[in-house]
């Protein structure tokens, strides 16, 4: 059974960073592309970064190239994002996907606020 765990939200400042987890099992990691989406309430979800299983690919929203950084430990079956530079529009709700199995996880928070 996949199974995917986000966490690292919270509140945050404008400019300032954080960096959220997700923590996979259920399958072989290493073997997938992952992806992280975040949606705010009334609006579709956004596709934010996408890795390929290798993590030699990357691919980024218009939106947060730049600022954001995705990435894997295939030893640690954990993926990454790293957010610089938050912005008020920013704070969304995000989500760790594995595409494949059209599995997500629960979401973590974040707000970006002053």
């Amino acid at each position: 059974q996949v199974q995917l765990v986000e966490s690292g939200g919270g509140l945050v400042q404008p400019g300032g960073s954080l960096t959220l987890s997700c923590s996979a099992s259920g399958f072989t990691f290493s073997n997938y592309a992952m992806r992280w989406y975040r949606q705010v309430p009334g609006k579709e979800r956004e596709l934010v970064a996408h890795i390929y299983s290798t993590a030699r690919i990357t691919n980024y929203a218009d939106s947060v190239k730049g600022r954001f950084t995705i990435s894997r430990d295939n030893v640690k079956n954990t993926m990454y994002l790293q957010m610089n530079n938050l912005k008020p529009e920013d704070t969304a709700v995000y989500y760790c996907v594995a595409p494949s199995f059209a599995s997500w996880g629960r979401g973590t928070q974040v707000t970006v606020s002053s």
